[in-house]
């Protein structure tokens, strides 16, 4: 009877310890895996320093050219993050927007401590994105994965330069997916986006989100604040998806901006209750139609139900945003409704976002130290543009050829060394085959006069 008792308890140990070496072993091929995942991705990661000139009360000052080149100009450096990737060959950097926007010189810092200047090749707004491009580089890219993929509860891996503090590295999971959160800005909502709990602060905007196979899913851009105090959550942040960035990347370096298609509707959820006067329990409920609008010209109405948008399912306007948002402008869909209970179909030509040419990549930072944008409604009426061709000097950097030379934000560009100039494609194929010491003759209209500018 002893022996049988010492044989059980020898299983009993024994099995305990088979246990605990299997945890162990889980607990070691988990650190295993993460550390990889950061040893895929880390390279590729980069800090990004934008500075950027500061408004004050005396910039009125500053409008003489006299006070501008003795007295210099305020500025203000801030600090994110970014990563390459590759798209069509070509390497380029991904931050936010919100940590480039209005610089007026960008550096990009790699694992290695080296840096170089970025030029901005394009920006999304909407998605708070921002395409840089630095040359003379070699730096390697982060594999992208497919955020579409995410399931609550999945590790995921920040890394960014919180702080200054390079290269920091913070784990967590996947706390939610497809959040809807408001802009610090006020100025509408980030879609979509993923939250988690991996630690992020500031810094670490436009730093990559990754996940346990070393692939990146989100951009990290947002940390929650309490509406009263306007402190930060711990533990509540939120990353761009990876899908959305790559198919806006694409437009921005195919075409230097991104369009998105426009329905032309104010919408909301249906929420329970509604299901009985409206006749249908999901679908995105048509609350206003824009005068004149793709859907006003289709017979939208307000009250209908879209429930289907080529057939595919759309069971909140959530769903109907992101449905419209990527298609061409010019597309015809077939918009699926509920009107009085009963079903109809109309097809729809969908137009440009309006306002979307606003947000036009300007061609980034040149050699010559000015931005420079097409030719957009908003920039005719603020600097009294009349003519349809050229592109509008959006920034002029300080101590510049440019700035020393006297061109001035507002600038209308219309040839560069007798070159017709029509747009930003035409300006930046013309400048690009210009030396880094030659002088530039720039054609340019100022408020509505004609004068030469030479750059030397």
């Amino acid at each position: 009877m002893r022996k049988v008792w010492a044989v059980m308890l020898a299983l009993i140990v024994a099995g305990v310890g088979l246990a605990q070496g299997v945890q162990e072993a889980i607990a070691a091929s988990g650190q295993a895996a993460i550390k990889a995942a950061i040893a895929r991705v880390a390279p590729a990661v980069v800090k990004v320093e934008a500075t950027r000139r500061v408004s004050t009360w005396w910039d009125q000052f500053f409008q003489d050219p006299f006070f501008r080149r003795f007295f210099g100009e305020p500025e203000t450096t801030s600090l994110g993050s970014g990563f390459v990737v590759e798209y069509a060959g070509q390497k380029y950097i991904l931050t936010n927007y919100h940590v480039v926007e209005n610089a007026t010189s960008i550096l990009v810092t790699a694992q290695s401590g080296d840096s170089w200047p970025a030029q901005v090749v394009g920006t999304d707004e909407l998605l708070d994105l921002a395409v840089l491009r630095v040359d003379g580089a070699d730096l390697p890219a982060a594999p992208l994965g497919n955020s579409d993929a995410l399931e609550i509860g999945d590790w995921v891996i920040a890394i960014g330069n919180p702080l200054g503090f390079s290269h920091t590295v913070t784990l967590g999971i996947v706390s939610a997916l497809n959040r809807d959160v408001p802009r610090p800005d006020g100025s509408g909502y980030y879609r979509r986006m993923i939250q988690t709990d991996a630690a992020i602060n500031p810094g670490n905007s436009g730093g990559p989100l990754v996940n346990a196979y070393g692939e990146v899913v989100g951009m990290n851009t947002l940390i929650a604040r309490q509406t009263s105090t306007g402190l930060a959550v711990e533990g509540i942040n939120f990353a761009v998806p990876i899908n959305e960035i790559k198919l806006a990347l694409a437009q921005i370096v195919e075409k230097g901006r991104v369009t998105r298609a426009w329905l032309g509707v104010y919408i909301q959820d249906v929420i329970p209750g509604m299901e009985r006067q409206l006749g249908v329990r999901e679908g995105a409920l048509v609350t206003e139609v824009v005068p004149n609008s793709p859907a006003a010209k289709a017979g939208i109405r307000a009250g209908d139900v879209i429930t289907a948008v080529d057939n595919q399912r759309i069971r909140n306007s959530n769903d109907l945003q992101m449905a419209i948002m990527y298609r061409r402008p010019g597309e015809e869909v077939a918009v699926t409704l509920v009107r009085d209970k009963e079903v109809l179909v109309l097809n729809v030509v969908l137009e440009e976002r309006p306002g979307e040419a606003v947000g036009a990549a300007p061609s980034g930072i040149s050699r010559f130290g000015i931005t420079v944008q097409d030719i957009t409604p908003e920039l005719k009426s603020r600097y009294g543009i009349t003519r349809e061709s050229g592109v509008v000097v959006v920034d002029v950097q300080p101590g510049s050829r440019a700035y020393w030379a006297g061109l001035q934000v507002g600038d209308l560009i219309v040839e560069v060394n007798r070159q017709p100039v029509s747009s930003v494609s035409d300006w930046n194929r013309i400048v690009s085959q210009i030396a880094e010491d030659e002088e530039v003759l720039l054609t340019v209209i100022r408020a509505g006069r004609t004068r030469f500018i030479l750059l030397r």
